[in-house]
């Protein structure tokens, strides 16, 4: 891609009123941009790390055995009325009615409709268990939507469902899916500590949150430094698993996961007949992610004064080679190094501006936050200068040399 076709450009001003960095950092970017409280637009380079992202819940959700399906964001008040969540839920659904006056909601949520289609496709002991997933729009009616894409209205989840024939079998499952995630959020560039937490209006008896430490987290908790003990709870004065002394760190929420038990299949009446024919309830499991959350807080946690350090599992190119040309020769180069590179599958952002200072061009880059950063000009040569995003340092080398460090 070259930056100049891009389509989102850099700001030189964060947005009025900004006050989390990964929402200063990603509209001045050009990853993001706001049409309203709390309402987002993707731009390329935004979508471009979203669907990074996506691709590494997707492939640990396949690995434990999930299905993909995707499922309305248009639900009949009906089904909520069969929960009695149509007036609790908190915060409060997004309501419409329809040209016939029926009543519908834009889905926060999808335990409702998930259980209705399972109930009516699940009938025999042999149907489970099944661990089925989105990634899908949700609409949340928040009151005070700040922060970027920390808290917003309208966003994209990965929920995951799980139905089982016995509460052991969704204890056991609901311990993979722990495993799972903490996998998903290492993969994005975070050290994730597990902590109880409450149930609220989706229910359930027994419900976990992953916290991300991060120094610019809105939440604080106490963790141990030895173990993977971790609470919100600020009473203990030691580890009550190794007896090490705990230490306190701030954190973002960025997954929750939830033993629903028989909550909605009881209300809903999701059935199956078990080996001696007899009729039992399903015992059901749900786990939520956040895709804007969870990118929003991998700039939380990696970012320094200049802009963005996007770890490489995520980030929007593998390379941002930067032209600093005053004559055809240095183009020419430039151009020769981006084609290679692109024929070599390396995936990068090429800054071929004309009449954009070496400064601006920099800046950028550091901003927009590539790991590696590419640089042709005069003083390099024959050679192109490399230097790693969360670096100072910087080499000299050649072409081939270049395609066998990134292909690594």
């Amino acid at each position: 891609m070259k930056y100049s076709e891009l389509f989102g450009k850099s700001l030189s001003k964060a947005p009025k009123g900004a006050e989390a960095i990964s929402h200063q950092y990603l509209v001045k970017g050009g990853f993001i941009d706001q049409l309203a409280a709390g309402i987002y637009s993707f731009l390329p380079l935004g979508w471009r790390v979203h669907q990074k992202i996506e691709e590494i819940i997707r492939e640990e959700m396949n690995a434990v055995g999930g299905q993909e399906v995707f499922l309305p964001t248009l639900q009949p008040k009906s089904l909520w009325q069969e929960t009695d969540r149509w007036e609790k839920m908190d915060p409060p659904l997004f309501v419409l009615k329809d040209q016939h006056q029926k009543e519908y909601a834009l889905g926060s949520t999808h335990e409702e409709v998930i259980t209705d289609l399972v109930r009516r496709m699940v009938k025999s002991y042999q149907d489970l268990p099944l661990y089925l997933y989105q990634i899908q729009n949700k609409f949340r009616n928040e009151i005070r939507s700040t922060s970027g894409l920390l808290r917003v209205r309208e966003f994209v989840m990965k929920d995951l469902y799980s139905f089982h024939t016995t509460e052991e079998d969704l204890n056991d499952y609901y311990q993979k899916v722990l495993q799972a995630y903490k996998k998903i959020f290492t993969r994005c560039g975070f050290v994730v500590k597990v902590v109880e937490a409450s149930s609220g209006s989706i229910g359930g008896d027994v419900s976990h949150e992953f916290m991300m430490l991060c120094s610019t987290g809105e939440d604080k908790i106490l963790f141990c430094p030895k173990c993977d003990f971790a609470t919100s709870k600020e009473k203990l004065s030691q580890c009550p698993s190794c007896s090490q002394s705990l230490k306190s760190g701030q954190a973002v929420e960025n997954g929750h996961v939830f033993k629903l038990g028989t909550k909605y299949s009881q209300s809903m009446g999701a059935y199956f007949v078990d080996k001696d024919n007899q009729k039992k309830l399903i015992w059901m499991g749900c786990y939520g992610i956040g895709l804007g959350r969870l990118m929003a807080t991998i700039v939380e946690a990696h970012h320094d004064e200049k802009g963005i350090l996007w770890p490489k599992s995520v980030a929007p190119f593998d390379v941002h080679l930067v032209e600093i040309s005053n004559g055809k020769q240095i183009n020419k180069a430039a151009l020769k190094i981006y084609e290679t590179l692109k024929e070599n599958g390396i995936d990068i952002l090429y800054d071929e501006r004309e009449g954009v200072s070496p400064g601006v061009k920099f800046a950028d880059a550091d901003l927009v936050g590539i790991p590696v950063r590419l640089v042709v000009s005069d003083k390099t040569g024959d050679k192109i200068e490399w230097k790693n995003r969360d670096s100072e340092k910087t080499e000299l080398l050649t072409s081939q040399e270049v395609v066998k460090r990134l292909k690594r």
